[in-house]
């Protein structure tokens, strides 16, 4: 039986032109498509809904010279990204099994069994969190804590992480230094220097 598509489901899928199935199932799941509707302009995120900022991402991983399986990894981990920040608990203190990175790797679990990009769509913010503890609360033990940890998640498989996290940091209003920090901080990784 065929499902009728709403006109969301077009507007998302003419937006974000999907390659893949998978990328396809996903703008059609309602939480999903709820999640990529929402949002207003804020800081970081002039663009204001999510699927503004996941074309921008995508129009970042147009511009990498990469492989076809790298290609759709990044593609998977900018749809559902940020997917899930409208039901993140914004309570203080931070609920951390309720930030929108953990929700959406949940939400994955069912879809794919790719360890490394479920880890990096958990993880996607990690490094900013670790520069914001040396720029911003001047904590390198706290830092050097979670790098550690982020290493020991990726299992030196750095450089899907890397471009992920560039690809996603180059748009809106979000300020560089993040990146140019992973760029000298990151173990094993080969920068990009096509954007």
């Amino acid at each position: 039986m065929t499902k009728i598509r709403s006109e969301k489901d077009v507007f998302l899928e003419n937006a974000l032109q999907p390659e893949t199935e998978l990328e396809r199932q996903l703008l059609l799941h309602p939480e999903v498509r709820q999640g990529l509707l929402w949002g207003k302009p804020r800081h970081g995120h002039p663009e204001g809904a999510v699927y503004k900022h996941v074309k921008e991402v995508f129009n970042n991983i147009e511009k990498l010279t990469i492989s076809t399986h790298l290609r759709e990894q990044l593609r998977l981990i900018a749809v559902i990204h940020d997917a899930f920040k409208y039901k993140e608990d914004k309570n203080r203190p931070r609920d951390w099994n309720r930030h929108h990175a953990v929700l959406a790797r949940r939400f994955m679990n069912n879809y794919i069994n790719d360890e490394l990009v479920l880890t990096i769509i958990q993880w996607h913010d990690e490094a900013y969190y670790i520069w914001r503890e040396i720029a911003v609360r001047n904590n390198k033990e706290k830092a050097d804590f979670r790098m550690s940890r982020l290493l020991e998640k990726l299992k030196d498989q750095t450089q899907l992480y890397y471009l992920f996290f560039y690809c996603d940091s180059n748009t809106g209003d979000k300020n560089s230094a993040p990146v140019h920090w992973v760029e000298e901080n990151l173990i094993g990784i080969k920068k990009v220097c096509v954007l």
